[in-house]
């Protein structure tokens, strides 16, 4: 035979394009509108649904960037279509390639009842399914005039991202607002079509099932009146039936679906823009839920949930009814999907605690699994915490993203510092936004890496990013496609599910060890300062705002603020989300975020007055207040004491402009360009510089990635570089125990001012550093090269570090060429090391280098700050501060310590002595001190083995306790006894990294 594919095929196309679908709503009649454009910001529905309305012309124009405008819409069912099915078929000016990210409605009865949204793939809304002729209609339409902030030509920097800077005019021109009926025929007619369309296109080239599929397609059409779609419907789907009822083999790939939307909790739009398409997507996705039989829907972030309870109470009481039904799934156990590498292991163990606690008061459940596809990178750390959280299984698809390497497994267990494992899978769709197409069904069982012994994955089906949630159409594709010859099976099913198939399907996973790195997305760890130097800073005031009420409640009875503790972690947890803290999103994101940050800090600040008041009582000593579980120079771990008054002093040389500073413990040699050329540690003798080189080097790299310009930095930036040499001032201030050396530079459009600060006894070299930022598409670094034969960078990660290779043998080490850390990263050889700690930086790079006269030395440089364009254009301009030390013969525990020392600085107050509620031993460390969530009185200790090797120790209480028990990170679920060595006392032995949360009974 002559080969007709190509003319089938276009044939096909054509037709379902621009006959079929076009007669699903043939018959309409325009409605009436009228509409009120808000002045500001969103109202509550009931005072929108009381606005004045004027007439409005469809056609016409509507919609200035994030404004809101309500449009009044009324008709009549004609008489004829009396008993048929009737929508509302509605455009508010949508580009359907933009779903989620432009204008939105939902849609209201006059009463105020929600109904479903409006958005790009759902432009329609039911009326009545067997319509009265004559009746009235009518209902309101709450639109918002969000800005497309990724065009099609993506990454151009826009004013739009901002109310305070978008643009006045109108956005969007509305197309039509019509009655219609709804041709249930044609419109299945067109599924089938387009269901075999795309199914032909993934088989063999000349395979009898498509062949067959072909012919099919040719016999219905032959059939199908192209000016008479509706009445030839009927005939033309009966010659597709056999097509469709053919069966799927029994070896079939099986794909668990689950309705999903994935609503960034901010990115493009604001968070105030989020609350409302939470409720728009929800009521869109109970609607679906009452119109099929079997189709679920999955969503995660105990947040969003919340938002709905307190904003669209209406549509929260119909996804409380679906929850109950089970057709409406609560997933992740997570406040918000934050991101996983920066929050410190406090702050996950916070995502777990309120985010559980919520789905188990307004639900009566607990999620078994965290469902996180979309973050950038995994930390290797979240093992540990998912499993002794209570989880059973984790989900994402980002690592599916990398640029270089192929991850090796879609189903296996993952398995973190401490050796915990969790039971993983990444879908083999690679997309968290599935359309149910056949390319995508097909790649499912075409790249499912476990096919030997497994055959299930995940397919989280709907509109995604901005919203919008699974479609009718998709639910009427998964009917087909649940057992069809040449495809994958599909079947609507809770997560749960699969992975309670899988894990009997593969009782012995293959197994994944340490961080999973996204290869993308690396500068996520440096963009928007201001917003990491935030979470950085309230993150350890709410640990310490705990620790002292705990304390006060613990000594003197006072009462601990729960609500206050609980609403500003919640604040804090919110803007950890994956587009938030790692600086992704617009500007008026991260405009609030920093607002938020003041707010909390000030918040948590007054909290924490509140209890050294109580706890420092009447006494009229100089008391020091101090966090670190760690003794700073005298002063008693997590609680207050007198400070010891050092008699050591620093001394200072002047040397060739500049000054060599010496302490007894370092001697440090800074030249009159303001940069380092040598630091002997006194105790080794050991120079921590090569010979010939200078830290605290600022370099300044032109940073202009392909694409996504606030999350990526590729390779090729580094082969750009302009050392910060000149110097405007360098001048030295001299104080009871400190020096500093001050050093200002003006480079570019920008200046710094740099205080290097040598303090008695102390081997830290500090820095203080301000910088009037004005650049444009820059990366900022600061470099300290060390004569240090390192194998590896050792990386505080939570509760622990990761060591990563300082070689790049292999694809998966060279594409690790920007990495993350927490409070320091720490470089050693065996007998002596150097670690670099921070306040606010997160990311950082090491490169290894090699010479005859040196051998092998190690460069480790801390990434400052960036400079790029889009989304927000004005990323970190201005003011911004850095606080960073450089520790001369460090080894993992002083590295450790000197990392909580800088983000825990002590307090001084007036008063007494106050003992620690609690104080660990033998290599143990005090993470949170703490009165358990559930109000109960009874006290939480969290420990943990900081240094990765076994720990044997206890723990003591200031006071006599009844029972200690070890409970989950969510502080119930009671694993075991612990067993008191006295009523003060508990013995601990914790292996490496281990995380142990104690609940205490007074």
């Amino acid at each position: 035979m002559h080969d007709d594919i190509p003319l089938t095929v276009g044939r096909a196309t054509r037709v379902l394009r621009e006959r079929i679908q076009p007669a699903v709503h043939a018959r309409r009649v325009p409605l009436e509108v009228a509409f009120a454009e808000l002045p500001g910001e969103p109202i509550p529905p009931g005072e929108g649904l009381a606005l004045d309305y004027a007439p409005f012309e469809v056609g016409s124009v509507w919609g200035a960037a994030w404004g809101t405008t309500w449009f009044r819409v009324r008709g009549t069912v004609p008489p004829e279509w009396a008993g048929q099915r009737v929508e509302a078929v509605i455009d508010l000016g949508f580009d359907v390639d933009r779903t989620g990210f432009q204008c939105e409605g939902l849609v209201y009865l006059p009463d105020g009842t929600p109904v479903k949204s409006l958005n790009p793939r759902n432009q329609w809304v039911r009326i009545a399914d067997a319509a009265a002729g004559g009746e009235t209609v009518e209902f309101l339409v709450e639109a918002a005039a969000n800005p497309v902030i990724l065009e099609h030509h993506p990454f151009l920097p826009t004013q739009e991202g901002d109310i305070l800077t978008s643009s006045p005019k109108r956005l969007y021109t509305t197309r039509h607002f019509d009655l219609a009926v709804f041709d249930a025929e044609v419109f299945e007619l067109g599924l089938d079509v387009d269901v075999l369309l795309e199914l032909q296109a993934e088989l063999p080239e000349s395979s009898p099932r498509r062949m067959r599929i072909l012919q099919a397609l040719d016999d219905a059409l032959d059939l199908l009146d192209l000016q008479d779609i509706s009445g030839t419907a009927a005939a033309s789907r009966a010659a597709l039936a056999p097509a469709l009822a053919s069966p799927a083999e029994a070896s079939a790939h099986e794909i668990s679906a689950v309705g999903h939307a994935h609503i960034d909790s901010a990115w493009l739009w604001p968070v105030r823009e989020t609350i409302r398409k939470a409720a728009r997507t929800t009521s869109s996705m109970t609607d679906l839920i009452g119109e099929t039989d079997d189709f679920v829907y999955g969503m995660s972030s105990a947040q969003q949930y919340a938002w709905i309870k307190e904003h669209r109470p209406e549509v929260y009481a119909k996804v409380k009814a679906a929850v109950a039904e089970g057709r409406f799934l609560p997933l992740g156990g997570m406040w918000v999907e934050s991101d996983t590498v920066m929050p410190t292991g406090e702050a996950m163990v916070r995502q777990f605690l309120y985010g559980q606690r919520f789905f188990e008061e307004e639900f009566g459940i607990r999620s078994k699994g965290v469902w996180l596809p979309d973050s950038f990178g995994y930390s290797p750390a979240l093992p540990q915490l998912i499993r002794r959280a209570g989880f059973e299984w984790f989900f994402t698809q980002k690592i599916s993203w990398n640029q270089v390497n192929r991850f090796p497994h879609h189903t296996f267990a993952w398995e973190g510092i401490d050796g915990s494992r969790i039971f993983s899978h990444f879908p083999s769709m690679d997309t968290y936004n599935s359309q149910l197409s056949g390319a995508e069904v097909a790649k499912a069982s075409r790249q499912f890496r476990e096919s030997r012994r497994a055959n299930g994955s995940i397919a989280p089906v709907g509109w995604g990013d901005g919203g919008g949630g699974t479609t009718r159409e998709m639910t009427g594709k998964a009917k087909r496609l649940a057992d069809l010859e040449g495809s994958a099976k599909v079947r609507w099913e809770h997560p749960d599910a699969f992975f309670d198939r899988a894990k009997q399907q593969l009782p012995q996973p293959p197994v994944w060890v340490g961080e999973l790195y996204l290869e993308l997305h690396r500068a996520t760890l440096t963009s928007q300062h201001k917003t990491k130097q935030g979470n950085r800073r309230t993150e350890h005031l709410l640990i310490e705002a705990e620790l002292w009420a705990a304390s006060a409640a613990f000594w003197t009875g006072a009462a601990y603020p729960y609500d206050e503790l609980d609403a500003l972690w919640q604040q804090v947890l919110l803007q950890q989300f994956h587009d938030i803290l790692p600086g992704s999103s617009i500007a008026w994101v991260h405009r609030e975020a920093v607002e938020q940050y003041e707010r909390v800090a000030a918040e948590a600040e007054a909290l924490i007055r509140r209890s050294l008041a109580a706890l420092a009582g009447e006494g009229t000593e100089t008391v020091v207040f101090n966090a670190s579980p760690y003794d700073q120079r005298g002063l008693i771990p997590l609680g207050a004491s007198v400070p010891r008054r050092d008699a050591d002093a620093v001394t200072v040389e002047e040397s060739g402009g500049g000054y060599i500073l010496d302490n007894g413990r370092v001697r440090v040699t800074i030249t009159a360009e303001g940069l380092i050329t040598s630091a002997i540690d006194h105790r080794t003798g050991r120079e921590a510089i090569p010979a010939g080189t200078e830290a605290n080097l600022l370099q300044l790299h032109q940073d202009f990635p392909n694409m996504w310009d606030a999350w990526d930095v590729d390779r090729f930036y580094r082969n750009r570089v302009d050392d910060l040499r000149a110097v405007e001032s360098l001048t030295l201030e001299q104080e009871p125990g400190a020096v500093t050396v001050v050093v200002t530079r003006a480079f570019s459009r920008s200046r710094l001012t740099q205080r290097i600060t040598v303090r008695a006894g102390s081997p830290a070299v500090e820095f203080a550093q301000s910088t009037d930022w004005h650049e444009t598409e820059k990366f900022l670094k600061v470099a300290f090269p060390l004569d240090i034969q390192a194998e590896h960078t050792a990386a505080e990660t939570q509760f622990g570090y990761t060591k990563r290779v300082t070689h790049t043998n292999t694809s998966w080490e060279a594409a690790k060429f920007e990495t993350s850390m927490h409070r320091f990263v720490h470089v050693e050889e065996p007998g002596f090391g150097v670690a670099l700690t921070t306040d606010s930086t997160y990311g950082y790079d090491v490169t290894r280098d090699s010479t005859p006269e040196q051998g092998v030395t190690t460069t480790v440089r801390l990434s400052l700050l960036r400079a790029p364009r889009f989304p927000d254009p004005e990323t970190d301009q201005g003011e911004q501060t850095h606080r960073y030390a450089f520790v001369i013969g460090a080894g993992i525990e002083d590295a450790t310590a000197a990392g909580l020392a800088m983000n825990l600085p002590p307090r001084e107050a007036t008063g007494s002595p106050v003992a620690p509620v609690a104080q660990a031993s033998g290599g143990i460390l005090v993470s949170a001190v703490k009165l358990a969530a559930d109000r109960s009185g009874d006290v939480i200790v969290r420990v943990y083995e900081p240094y990765g090797r076994r720990a044997s120790g206890s723990l003591v209480f200031g006071r006599a306790v009844s029972a200690v028990s070890t409970v989950s990170l969510i502080e119930d679920d009671p694993l075991e006894e612990v067993s008191l060595v006295d009523d003060r006392e508990v013995a601990l032995s914790l292996t490496p990294f281990e995380v142990r949360t104690l609940r205490v009974s007074l």
